[in-house]
């Protein structure tokens, strides 16, 4: 693979450098037994599942082994990584797998084995500290007004088209897709694809002449599936400018339009809605203005179907008052949702939460098919040559932790009906 001299990406690579991680040449041998404390605390976490440990002094331990659940292996190379973890969390130990202080034949389970165990492990692997509030000071500063939404966006949406349809099916769909066995996806990704998408246009029973409106049209998948099933039309909205470009390149002028429109600024009245996997980068001080809109957009039992992820209610309070991995690197602004929370106000803004369905083991085939995919482009010299190895690097890894999450059973993902019953 080419490097270019001006990478594409490398926002996201740079994106916590002004953070502390809690890395510090004098974590060497004389403070194994710090170390080693650590992992006293891991183990008493571990309720089900196993870490092999191959640990800096020539030692070897095995954590948790009390009870079946997620098996892996980890190679720490520096106690600098453990030093990283109990400071900086998740952002410190994605930093110190980028320095090549732990490793493993497959970092996957590794993460559903944390997440599995996440109320056990309560505070381990959260950042504490100097790292922790500066992050969450960063976090606030990406918070999605009007005007910061749109960076937000465009920091992990306008990487390039030619970047995402590399990896994602030929239908350009970034979300879940539902297969008929997760565990053995016989049908391929952009069949699934399909079924998700039929799945929530099912739930809108869609008739010649409707208004449809999608808040997050992505690059158009929903928009082209639903104008083959219904004689409608159709209003999208994003902030991303290259999936504007790309979703008008592929549907009919005359029945469907993407507009560059903030939900909170959009008009109209429609007989349905469909929001698949955007509510996860509004942020949960804008959960209400999301449902508002909602509301205000629906004719009066109108119905709305919403895609979300969600992490486990035991976990969103520690989960919200940190700034993790995804949210520092990956998605600025984001914040996945907290259901009993979310249920909650969507009944107070006057919608019915109608026949939730979750399937979180189809995410994580999902994200599996996605790095294939992924590597097979790297492998090939398919990628841009503008994607550096330090981005290839990231990539990887935000597609592994979140596979792995989603294995771990601590995040979902849903689809709901929402109902506009006054």
């Amino acid at each position: 693979m080419n490097v270019s001299d001006s990478p594409r990406g490398r926002h996201m690579v740079k994106a916590a450098r002004m953070l502390p991680d809690g890395g510090s040449p004098l974590w060497t041998r004389a403070f194994a037994p710090l170390g080693h404390r650590l992992l006293d605390r891991i183990d008493r976490g571990l309720d089900e599942g196993r870490l092999e440990a191959w640990l800096p002094d020539g030692s070897f331990r095995i954590l948790g082994g009390r009870a079946d659940g997620p098996a892996c292996e980890v190679r720490l190379r520096s106690w600098n990584a453990l030093a990283r973890l109990a400071s900086a969390g998740s952002v410190g130990w994605y930093r110190a797998w980028e320095a090549g202080e732990w490793d493993s034949p497959d970092p996957v389970p590794l993460f559903a084995l944390f997440m599995h165990n996440g109320r056990a492990l309560g505070s381990v692997g959260r950042a504490r500290g100097p790292a922790r509030w500066l992050a969450r000071v960063l976090h606030a500063l990406r918070a999605n007004s009007r005007h910061r939404a749109r960076d937000n966006i465009a920091f992990h949406y306008d990487l390039g088209n030619d970047f995402y349809a590399l990896w994602l099916d030929e239908g350009m769909t970034y979300s879940s897709a539902l297969f008929a066995d997760p565990a053995n996806p016989r049908e391929g990704l952009a069949a699934a694809q399909t079924a998700k998408i039929d799945a929530a246009l099912d739930r809108l029973d869609l008739k010649d002449g409707d208004r449809l409106l999608e808040i997050g049209c992505g690059w158009g998948s929903l928009a082209a599936r639903a104008l083959e099933r219904a004689a409608i039309r159709y209003d999208g909205l994003t902030l991303s400018r290259e999936q504007a470009e790309w979703a008008r390149a592929r549907l009919p002028a005359d029945r469907a339009a993407i507009h560059l429109t903030d939900y909170r600024d959009a008009q109209g009245a429609y007989d349905a809605i469909a929001s698949i996997e955007m509510v996860e980068a509004v942020g949960q001080g804008y959960w209400p203005a999301y449902l508002a809109a909602i509301h205000r957009l629906l004719k009066p039992g109108g119905r709305a179907v919403v895609q979300y992820i969600s992490i486990d209610d035991a976990l969103f309070e520690s989960y919200a008052a940190n700034a993790d991995f995804i949210q520092t690197y990956i998605f600025p602004g984001g914040m996945l949702l907290s259901e009993s929370r979310f249920r909650a106000l969507a009944e107070q803004a006057g919608l019915g939460w109608r026949d939730r369905r979750g399937f979180g083991l189809h995410y994580a085939t999902t994200l599996r098919l996605w790095r294939e995919r992924f590597d097979a482009a790297v492998e090939e010299g398919r990628l841009p040559a503008a994607f550096d190895a330090h981005f290839v690097r990231l990539w990887r890894y935000y597609l592994m932790y979140c596979e792995g999450g989603f294995a771990g059973g601590g995040i979902d993902v849903a689809q709901v009906t929402l109902v506009k019953e006054r």
